[in-house]
């Protein structure tokens, strides 16, 4: 079975064929060229002439019978032997009146033919009862259609009951075409449609029948029927049963007529084509036979005659009016045009409709949409995600999603965990600013319903991408089963039948109960429209935005660079007369210590000690603000050997305080800078040093281990820092089981030059470090947290479970998954 095919069955279409007992496939309808089948039905006679010569190219073989010369005779002659050079100029004239200055008919859209009566004489020698010669004279209906460079003449005898009087067919055409006009929705124009045709035509039913997609089932949405025949109104018919070939060419001819499914197709002379070695092309012919597959099929509901005429919207085929008769039944081309002109006429008139309904349900969304910006006061994107903006009911979703940098934003019912890594991926097969909706996600995605809803994939999403980056809003949908009668089980569109026959009798007898699963509610063009507005207004807050965040990140980059600098040359320019003063003081205390009382002597100490004190701040303020100017030297390290070298310091701090190193497991490769790496990996160790349990509180240990983990706070992987996998990054963890932080004051800690405790309390220290292992996190890329969960609440923290600090680095292109 070609790609093709696969792409058009269903799996389970496709599995049901295992099922027949016969060998059939049910792929052969699919490829079926059904335009190229050699034969028209045999109750006319089709003649493709030369449209330069006249000359005979292709007859039908039945020639004989119906014109009375036998196709062999007619072949590779000029058609004016037989139509006469009046009748033949007649014929050109009517092809090129219905196309484009005698151009060929075109090969897509709806084809062009006209009709003509012509009169073919009798042999000669025969007289008429008149005496003159008329008695072998013979009317026929024609019609003539361009096929390339050939003039295609197709003859049907005219029918009995005397000519076409257009005054007495008009007024009812009228009366049915002002019944279609009152109509003001689908249905009833499509119920007011089938009343007429049948009157039109004396078929024994006539149904409407709406496609679900392009290539999806139908549903009979109106019908007429003689009385005593099975009611089909609201069947759904597998898709199967009109292949896909056979919508292109019922969306070429607007009608398309069986008079008999028994008939014996007459081929045609010759039966390939010299100059395209096929058959010739039979696409906008009204005699064109049918294929065995649709007569099969016609035969199994009990038909003996049928016409379809087709429903086009917008050039795609919308649906049909189909017809069928329990016995053979010509129609006069008359009719047919009638038909024919309905069909055109309804077409016209459901657009209008349609076109109304959506006009109408686009200014409701217009009043909607101009609401919702409305509320945007401060002019930001984040408002369309608050609580009663209007953003999720003006679709008529279940939830929205605004995807924007690191931020996932959402309104309405909880985002599906499955949906956001889909809408990334959907996004970049998008295009900017271009809709993207689908009402049967898990068909789109090849999953069964049951599979879409395990995995929280919902039934119906529409999408903008606001650009390459995957920004986005979206909408979705939940899915909603919908219960369907089917005139066959569509899970087995193929199977034996009475008789033998391959393909399933369809009919109310055997109306299949079956729910559809994986679809939503479908989004309306008018919801797309509205949609595809709201992107342009929300591109411009965000390119605005964007603008104006540039600007002050220009300007927050110059501060920076001036408080780095100041803080750099204060720091500087400071210790020189703090060291003046100190070694002033031990001057005064060196040379005049014998003289001065012991208060005098007590101030210049405490002076000195300041001074000291001074100094050691301004180190830390020189160090911290180096931090921000000199460059990190980033390399793929192990861990454990930093760790190793960060002990050199701490270590001996660690056992001042009987503190115990665990390493639960080896500690990964990271790409780090080393000497900036293993000054966090001291500050932390020492400060576990510093904040250890009170005497009698258990062996005191500090732990340092590297786990995959979520980051708090973040819904949405960071580009380009740490490596994810599902959103989840490698962290460092150093944990220990001292005093623990209390958790209001975690952020505190985290600030330059504060401390819990007194300077003279828990080792002393400036209150620098942990502001120092928070920058250098930061200058990575990384994030820094603290968890303390269980803390002691009082300012003095004593009685805490410990203090664990983690943290994020970049990791080497050769780690990331």
């Amino acid at each position: 079975m070609s790609e093709d095919v696969q792409g058009w069955l269903t799996p389970r279409a496709v599995a049901a064929e295992a099922g027949v007992s016969q060998e059939f496939d049910l792929s052969q309808c699919v490829r079926e060229p059904i335009h190229l089948l050699g034969g028209v039905q045999s109750y006319g006679a089709l003649i493709a002439a030369r449209w330069d010569d006249a000359v005979v190219d292709t007859v039908s073989r039945n020639a004989a019978e119906v014109l009375g010369r036998a196709a062999e005779e007619l072949l590779g002659r000029p058609v004016t032997e037989l139509i006469g050079d009046e009748q033949w100029a007649l014929a050109r004239e009517s092809a090129e009146a219905v196309t484009d200055s005698g151009a060929a008919a075109p090969q897509e859209g709806p084809a062009s033919s006209g009709v003509l009566p012509l009169t073919l004489d009798g042999e000669d020698g025969e007289d008429g009862e008149d005496g003159e010669g008329q008695r072998g004279s013979r009317l026929f209906d024609v019609t003539v259609h361009r096929n390339g460079d050939l003039l295609v003449l197709e003859f049907e005898p005219r029918a009995e009951g005397g000519p076409f009087v257009f005054q007495n067919f008009y007024p009812r055409v009228r009366r049915a075409l002002q019944k279609l006009q009152g109509a003001t929705d689908v249905t009833e124009c499509c119920a007011a449609a089938v009343r007429e045709i049948r009157t039109l035509t004396g078929y024994d039913r006539v149904v409407a029948y709406r496609f679900d997609g392009r290539d999806g089932p139908g549903q009979v949405i109106a019908e007429d029927r003689s009385e005593g025949r099975e009611p089909w109104l609201d069947l759904w018919f597998p898709a199967s049963d009109i292949p896909p070939q056979a919508r292109r060419l019922y969306a070429r001819n607007w009608i398309r007529v069986i008079g008999d499914v028994d008939d014996r197709t007459a081929g045609l002379v010759p039966e390939l084509r010299a100059d395209t070695g096929e058959p010739l092309d039979l696409s906008a012919s009204v005699l064109r036979t049918v294929s065995g597959y649709h007569l099969e099929y016609l035969r199994n509901i009990g038909v003996s005659s049928s016409m379809s005429v087709s429903l086009l919207h917008e050039g795609e085929l919308w649906g049909l009016i189909a017809c069928h008769g329990d016995q053979p039944r010509r129609l006069s081309p008359e009719v047919r045009a009638a038909c024919e002109f309905f069909g055109i006429a309804l077409s016209l008139q459901l657009a209008a409709v349609a076109g109304r309904e959506e006009a109408d349900e686009l200014a409701r969304n217009r009043r909607a949409l101009a609401t919702l910006l409305a509320r945007l006061t401060s002019g930001a994107p984040d408002d369309l995600m608050r609580p009663g903006s209007g953003l999720v009911e003006l679709l008529d979703a279940d939830g929205a999603v605004l995807l924007r940098g690191t931020e996932t934003l959402t309104a309405g019912a909880p985002l599906p965990d499955a949906l956001s890594g889909l809408l990334a991926r959907l996004a970049r097969d998008g295009s900017v600013g271009e809709v993207w909706s689908s009402d049967r996600l898990p068909e789109v995605l090849g999953l069964e319903p049951e599979e879409a809803e395990a995995e929280g994939i919902p039934a119906g999403l529409l999408l903008l991408p606001f650009n390459r980056d995957g920004d986005l809003l979206a909408w979705w949908r939940r899915e909603q089963p919908a219960p369907r009668e089917w005139a066959a089980d569509p899970s087995r569109p193929v199977r034996t039948g009475p008789g033998g026959e391959r393909l399933t009798p369809r009919g109310s007898a055997a109306v299949y109960r079956a729910t559809v699963r994986g679809r939503s509610a479908p989004w309306s063009p008018a919801q797309r429209v509205v949609a595809g507005e709201l992107w342009r207004e929300v591109s411009g807050l965000l390119t605005r935005q964007v603008v104006a965040l540039e600007a002050r990140n220009t300007e927050l980059a110059r501060t920076n660079e001036d408080l780095d600098s100041f803080a750099h040359a204060a720091a500087h320019d400071l210790k020189e007369p703090l060291r003046g003063i100190s070694n002033a003081a031990a001057f005064i205390v060196e040379d005049a210590g014998t003289v001065l009382d012991a208060t005098s002597l007590r101030r210049l100490t405490t002076v000195r000690r300041l001074a000291e004190r001074m100094d050691g701040l301004l180190d830390s303020l020189l160090h911290f603000s180096r931090l921000g100017q000199v460059g990190l030297e980033r390399e793929a390290l192990s861990v454990d050997e930093v760790l190793d070298d960060a002990l050199v310091v701490a270590g001996g701090r660690l056992a001042e305080q009987g503190v115990t190193l665990v390493r639960p497991a080896a500690l990964p490769r990271l790409r780090a800078d080393r000497e900036r790496l293993r000054e966090v990996l001291e500050n932390l160790l020492v400060n576990a040093a510093k904040y250890v349990a009170d005497e009698g509180a258990g062996e005191r240990r500090v732990w340092v281990e590297a786990v995959r983990t979520a980051v708090p706070g973040q819904a949405r992987e960071e580009g380009g820092g740490a490596g994810a996998d599902g959103g989840t990054v490698t962290a460092l963890v150093v944990r220990d089981n001292g005093i623990g932080i209390p958790a209001g004051q975690q952020a505190d800690v985290l600030q330059l030059f504060r401390r819990l405790h007194r300077r003279d309390e828990r080792g002393g220290g400036s209150g620098v470090g942990l502001a120092v292992v928070k920058r250098i996190v930061e200058r990575h890329g990384g994030r820094l947290w603290l968890e303390s969960p269980a803390a002691a609440p009082d300012a003095d923290c004593g009685g805490g479970p410990g203090t664990a600090v983690w943290f994020t680095l970049e990791e080497p292109p050769e780690a990331r998954p």
